[in-house]
């Protein structure tokens, strides 16, 4: 895989934190070039870039609330300019922001879920869709959650609403860019203990009872995740598109 990643031009979002920051790694140590956007791990970031630049890489670190169109369209335009083009796009970015019931639930929050989940994926794979078909052979990669299939755990609604979008969004995606030869595809990831997130919004309680529920007998890591994002991303799988890899250890598969 390392030898096909070479010289590739890679854009990451949120790729300075959490399953977004080991996938920066993992790229950069297959011999990528890596626009790392963040929101506000800016110093992650920054050493990130300098970890690729020591192995002889280019790297840039890109701030913005891809939330916001202007701020989405710049990223891209940004890496673009630096590397000349973008052969590969990692939608990372993503939040529970706060578990809320149905009968807790606001319009405001509920907008801002899927905004940053979802619209703000839209904006960038907007974006980026134009510089991707420039290449014989691009690659989209989205990161959607085993909440997606499953519905997640209380208060997630959201949440899981944004992230089942993102399963349905991969597949028209596929079916959208695959004539400029653009393969779309997603990984949902289930309980993935180290990160940001679940050490917000997951009590150890609820995650020790999840991991007894697995059938590998382990939670994951963000190094688990990661493996499969840059497998999705190479050319060795280049017959697959508009599909989603369930990382769970066997919780749930279809």
């Amino acid at each position: 895989m390392n030898n096909k990643l070479t010289g590739k031009n890679v854009l990451i979002t949120a790729g300075a934190q959490g399953i977004g920051e080991s996938i920066t790694k993992h790229f950069i140590d297959s011999g990528a070039n890596v626009a790392i956007h963040y929101f506000s791990s800016a110093d992650t970031a920054n050493q990130l870039k300098e970890y690729a630049n020591s192995k002889g890489q280019k790297a840039i670190t890109i701030s913005g609330d891809l939330t916001k169109e202007d701020d989405a369209n710049a990223m891209v335009e940004k890496t673009v300019e630096a590397f000349g083009g973008i052969d590969i796009l990692i939608n990372n970015a993503g939040s529970l922001v706060a578990r809320k019931m149905l009968n807790e639930m606001e319009a405001k929050f509920w907008q801002k879920v899927m905004d940053i989940n979802l619209t703000s994926m839209m904006f960038v794979t907007r974006a980026a869709s134009p510089y991707l078909a420039k290449n014989s052979n691009s690659s989209i990669v989205n990161l959607a959650s085993l909440a997606g299939r499953k519905g997640g755990h209380p208060g997630s609604l959201a949440y899981s609403t944004s992230k089942g979008a993102i399963l349905t969004l991969t597949r028209a995606l596929s079916a959208e860019l695959g004539p400029q030869g653009t393969r779309v595809n997603a990984v949902a990831p289930g309980l993935i203990l180290g990160t940001s997130f679940h050490n917000t919004h997951t009590t150890k309680e609820s995650a020790d009872a999840t991991t007894a529920s697995i059938p590998i007998q382990r939670a994951g890591n963000a190094d688990d995740v990661a493996r499969a994002v840059l497998y999705l991303a190479s050319e060795y799988d280049g017959f697959i598109t508009g599909a989603t890899l369930d990382i769970n250890g066997g919780v749930y598969n279809m």
